[in-house]
């Protein structure tokens, strides 16, 4: 069965708006009166916005009772907006290195690309990043129910591809142990992008696009079946 989908994360795989969201919880806690360092943040990577607020509060001292859930609301919100803002003035340059031509190149072997992320910012993200044009599909956190590891997303992106593309059919390119699992969990084939002792799941893991060609990537996955 050939690959005829292709089905890409956006934050750590296509460019990394990481930065912003600590930026922005960074300068929540800064308002709370407390430090919020690099090193608590990566206890926030793959959690949701509500959750990654309640480890912040962990981590600056709060119990659990500490505000109530309409405060808590607001902070969210508040954090959001500042990611918002953080992430309109970002520019074409912040794609991460390979990530054009490896879309090229899947797009001129007549592979069908889906964007599947978590963020209810893609729309935002891909507008200032003018590379809309180079997906057939945008599924985000306002269109999924459920978050990885569940794999609605990524199905989701599969069925919106058009053509009667089926999961096995589909390769996800993700940076996160979560959506690899999410990408096995909905029958797709899956690259890694970041470290193999992480994302040991994937049927390979490259530690970005930068070097790496599409038919390579091709070639190695059709020596699994």
């Amino acid at each position: 069965m050939n690959i005829r989908g292709a089905i890409f994360d956006l934050d750590g795989v296509i460019v990394d708006t990481a930065k912003y969201h600590y930026f922005a919880w960074r300068r929540l806690a800064e308002e709370l009166g407390f430090d919020f360092i690099e090193a608590d943040n990566e206890r926030l990577k793959g959690v949701s916005r509500m959750r990654s607020l309640d480890i912040l509060l962990e981590v600056g001292g709060f119990g659990p009772d500490a505000f109530s859930e309409a405060r808590k609301e607001e902070m969210a919100a508040r954090k959001n907006g500042w990611y918002v803002e953080y992430i309109s003035r970002m520019t074409p340059r912040e794609i991460l290195p390979g990530v054009l031509s490896f879309l090229e190149q899947v797009r001129a072997d007549g592979v069908r690309t889906a964007l599947g992320s978590a963020s209810k910012n893609t729309v935002i993200i891909l507008d200032r990043l003018k590379i809309g044009a180079l997906f057939d599909a945008v599924v985000d956190g306002t269109m999924v129910q459920r978050t990885k590891p569940d794999p609605e997303v990524f199905l989701t992106c599969a069925s919106m591809l058009g053509g009667g593309i089926l999961p096995a059919e589909c390769v996800v390119f993700e940076d996160a142990e979560a959506g690899i699992e999410a990408a096995r969990a909905g029958g797709m084939h899956c690259v890694g992008i970041g470290s193999p002792e992480i994302l040991r799941g994937a049927d390979r893991v490259v530690p970005g696009f930068a070097g790496i060609s599409w038919e390579d990537i091709k070639n190695q996955i059709n020596t699994l079946r």
